[in-house]
């Protein structure tokens, strides 16, 4: 059976990684006897420039034919200065986080151990992290005003929400160590009051799963001292981006980092956590693991195929294992590899 996939590469460096998974992917395919077809759409800045608009509806109708949406990276100085109704971010990826209903965005973190020289951080252990973010309400979506001399964002939640983005963290967590923690700030936001106490109800159906809390302040200085005491952290819109960057970097490299954004069918959009680095753009130096494990998590949550992806990952760790490095996570003694390299070495290891 044909999987139909979207791809929007978007800009910056989108471009040049997205072509290192869909090569990736094609490895994949070959490997295991199941056929992807990929639709090409613009997306962000490279749309708002051929159409006016950052999420063109040609664009929006390949997507809803889709089985599922492989992402890039959006924006970059260039559009810092469109008319904010206009502005690339709000009209492109969070245009499609509220048109699917994407409420739950998974950002797993991931200290390799063959990157452990890289580390910002002194003798740690290697740390397998998950950072649940809950993707369709808070200041992201709720009304925003601005004036020359008052500016407000509304920071909403319903239980609804909460209580969807809390079940999906404790379900995801029996699979791995058993163990919540729920980051808000109770302490002063009604909504993180409404949040926790809807994490704290749905912990009581998981009596197996080790539940504690944390304000975001603690959990960001936690989250650099004892990076390996975390297994699943649920938490809001806000505080889940800060969150997953911070663990991005305690990695190594935000270059290292996929995400998926799933909806309550189990639809996804598959992205890199990090940007569209216009600075290094079409110098073919770009690290495109990102995105290659982005396909990964694709195959694992929209496709259910975990000897597809386990097969990716597995790559991804040889190829590392075997000494070659992105520029971004280059040490002394290894193998620098471009991107186009790079993804030749993984798909190479599928194989």
């Amino acid at each position: 059976m044909t999987k139909q996939i979207a791809v929007l590469p978007g800009d910056g460096i989108g471009p040049e990684v997205m072509k290192e998974a869909i090569k990736v992917l094609d490895a994949v395919s070959k490997k295991h006897s199941f056929d992807f077809e990929y639709k090409l759409a613009d997306v962000g800045g490279i749309a708002y420039d051929k159409y006016g608009t950052a999420l063109p509806k040609e664009t929006l109708k390949i997507c809803e034919k889709s089985d599922a949406i492989l992402f890039g990276s959006v924006g970059g100085p260039k559009w810092d200065d469109i008319p904010k109704e206009k502005r690339i971010e709000r009209n492109s990826i969070l245009a499609l986080r509220k048109h699917f209903g994407f409420f739950a965005n998974l950002r797993p973190a991931i200290l390799y151990p063959e990157l452990s020289g890289i580390c910002p951080i002194k003798n740690v252990d290697n740390f397998d992290i998950l950072v649940m973010r809950e993707l369709s309400g808070d200041a992201y979506f709720g009304k925003s005003t601005f004036a020359d001399d008052e500016a407000s964002d509304d920071m909403r939640y319903t239980k609804k929400q909460c209580d969807m983005i809390a079940k999906a963290a404790f379900e995801i967590s029996l699979k791995r160590k058993k163990h919540v923690t729920c980051v808000d700030k109770s302490n002063v936001l009604s909504s993180s009051i409404l949040f926790r106490k809807c994490v704290a109800e749905t912990g009581k159906k998981y009596p197996n799963v080790n539940l504690d809390y944390l304000y975001i302040d603690n959990a960001t200085m936690q989250l650099i001292k004892s990076p390996n005491y975390f297994d699943v952290i649920v938490t809001t819109n806000l505080f889940g981006d800060i969150l997953s960057d911070e663990a991005a970097m305690i990695t190594g490299s935000i270059g290292m980092l996929p995400s998926a954004s799933i909806n309550e069918s189990g639809f996804g959009l598959y992205e890199p956590a990090g940007g569209t680095a216009p600075d290094i753009a079409g110098k073919g130096i770009a690290n495109p693991i990102a995105q290659i494990l982005s396909a990964a998590l694709m195959l694992r949550h929209s496709f259910k195929n975990e000897k597809a992806a386990k097969s990716i990952e597995s790559a991804v760790r040889k190829t590392l294992k075997d000494g070659f490095r992105a520029k971004d996570i280059m040490e002394k003694g290894k193998k620098e590899a471009g991107t186009k390299e790079m993804g030749d070495l993984i798909a190479e290891r599928v194989r």
